[in-house]
């Protein structure tokens, strides 16, 4: 499986079939970040192209060392909202020979939430499923397979780091600017997902709500998946005064928070505040699967039907 997000493109060979969960064989990505790999009208630049083009080959060559029979490869918000994104994904065949999927932002929010409803099982009851990428902010509720409703907002932690919070660290009037904004938009939808009654669990997936989680002492990935993982809302409103004053090489030092990653981590901390407060959240629960395996699991279904 390709996943070319906005903030990294990774290759997970996985062991997969009907009936089993998907069991990751190999990993490897890089932190491209297309989303800041733009020109000023918005177009992902000659030089992200080249370097994404460079990445598949490489990944491609992985993956067949590893075995694998067949390649899935989907794109999300970086290439689905630049203007020349079809361009870019027809370089990108031509090169490789890849057909690369766009996603919808609902699409991402329906197969993520397809994980969790796997993850977690129906006794989990009705799901409220978060999740923020580089360019989104994805959000879904229901008590069954297929959410209720799923939305996607224009919430991600690249995108907002790019637009709204320069400077390292950002001036304490661009960090109030930025958490309005965020409130302000989430507020508009917040109805969607809201008219269906209270969720019996909240779940956060993706690598910002495990981070976060991380550095408010949820365990360390390396105990791996099935040690239960939480972020309480009281604990990030503590630790975001911090974040805010930090600069990106202090974020980095904190436990769970890659260099590459660090310079988001105050757009995503407060973009999970936000989702927290409005929608009266205490905690969320940290999900080790996310959309990724929605995709794989998508896929089985179809095949197994």
């Amino acid at each position: 499986m390709l996943d070319v997000g906005s903030n990294t493109v990774h290759l997970l060979v996985v062991d997969a079939h009907a009936g089993a969960p998907p069991t990751p064989a190999h990993s490897s990505k890089t932190e491209l970040r297309l989303s800041e790999l733009l020109d000023d009208d918005g177009r992902i630049s000659s030089d992200g192209t080249k370097r994404l083009i460079g990445f598949v080959t490489a990944a491609l060559s992985a993956a067949e060392d590893k075995g694998v029979e067949e390649v899935l490869a989907f794109a999300t918000s970086a290439i689905r909202e630049a203007p020349n994104g079809d361009d870019v994904i027809k370089r990108l065949q031509k090169d490789t020979g890849v057909p690369l999927e766009v996603l919808s932002g609902e699409d991402e929010a329906r197969l993520t939430f397809l994980a969790v409803r796997r993850w977690y099982g129906w006794s989990a009851g009705r799901l409220l499923v978060l999740d923020i990428g580089g360019g989104s902010l994805e959000v879904a509720t229901g008590t069954e397979e297929d959410p209720d409703a799923a939305i996607s907002v224009p919430l991600g932690a690249g995108r907002l780091t790019r637009d709204l919070l320069p400077g390292d660290p950002p001036s304490p009037e661009d960090v109030r600017a930025a958490r309005k904004h965020i409130r302000t938009t989430f507020a508009r939808d917040l109805r969607l997902v809201t008219r269906g009654g209270e969720p019996d669990r909240v779940v956060g997936t993706s690598k910002t709500f495990r981070s976060l989680a991380r550095i408010t002492g949820a365990a360390a990935s390396g105990e791996g998946p099935y040690v239960h993982r939480r972020l309480r809302h009281a604990d990030l409103g503590e630790m975001l005064p911090s974040l805010a004053r930090m600069t990106a090489a202090e974020r980095a030092n904190l436990p769970g928070v890659s260099a590459g990653r660090a310079r988001q981590l105050l757009a995503g901390a407060l973009v999970a505040d936000a989702a927290m407060d409005l929608l009266g959240i205490g905690e969320v629960h940290i999900c080790p699967w996310a959309l990724r395996e929605g995709v794989i699991l998508r896929y089985l279904d179809r095949l197994d039907s």
